[in-house]
């Protein structure tokens, strides 16, 4: 069982496991809102997939402070949550300190090995988010090839998987050579974030293909209907390498 700690500052309280890394994040006076920047930036699935039904289901692995969870169980109150979550003493702090909401028929919160859920599931989801680490930063099998291809053959017809990865961590660039082999190189890294976190997105099913202007659009549109603004990532994907002739294709 890991060391649970909860910290606060400025308004934001803070989960750890045994260490001064932060595992989660929420401010206090909302909830709801993503603070850190990665959480943000995983939810560009949205984006690229801006239908606004989308995802009627999702599969989150790795709980952490639960802004993930609580950001979609607000803004898409018609999706179908699974958490699968390998320490219990993490589900119970998100409860107590994070605002965790009560499971019912929309939320679903399993204890469990993430890579063994999917593995064993028989469900197809639209998104899968993968957002899992010890307290050293390691990811375990949710880093491997398999682990990959079992995500690919959970995903629905217009799936997206969504992946916090660690470029203070070695490998990032191996574990993005194992997607891309896992999705048939339907895979897209996102610049690093100033936090050091790469998010990473692979496609499965329908075709994805949006330039940058449709983007900004579906982005102000998303800010508007959430609060969460996608701009300035659109910014950062706009001047880099990640995004040739200002399209992404997936």
């Amino acid at each position: 069982m890991v060391d649970i700690q909860v910290s606060e500052s400025s308004g934001v309280r803070y989960l750890h496991f045994s260490s001064n890394w932060v595992q989660g994040a929420m401010r206090i006076a909302r909830p709801w809102a993503l603070e850190l920047d990665y959480t943000r930036e995983m939810m560009a699935a949205l984006l690229l997939r801006p239908d606004g039904d989308w995802p009627r289901s999702a599969l989150l692995i790795g709980l952490g402070a639960a802004s993930l969870t609580k950001f979609l169980y607000r803004h898409r109150p018609e999706a179908r949550l699974t958490v699968v979550e390998i320490e219990p003493a993490v589900i119970a702090a998100a409860r107590q300190y994070f605002k965790l909401p009560e499971e019912d028929a929309r939320l679903s919160i399993l204890v469990g090995d993430g890579a063994a859920h999917v593995a064993a599931a028989a469900e197809r989801y639209d998104l899968i988010l993968v957002d899992g680490f010890d307290a050293k930063a390691r990811s375990g099998r949710l880093d491997g090839l398999p682990f990959y291809r079992d995500c690919r053959a959970r995903l629905s017809a217009s799936g997206l998987m969504a992946v916090n990865l660690l470029s203070k961590r070695r490998g990032v660039r191996d574990a993005m050579e194992r997607i891309a082999e896992a999705f048939d190189g339907r895979a897209l890294a996102f610049p690093s974030c100033d936090s050091g976190n790469v998010v990473a997105f692979a496609a499965a099913g329908a075709p994805v293909e949006h330039g940058l202007g449709e983007l900004k659009t579906a982005a102000r549109a998303l800010k508007e209907a959430t609060g969460l603004n996608l701009l300035p990532t659109l910014t950062r994907l706009e001047t880099s390498r990640h995004c040739p002739g200002g399209r992404i294709r997936l």
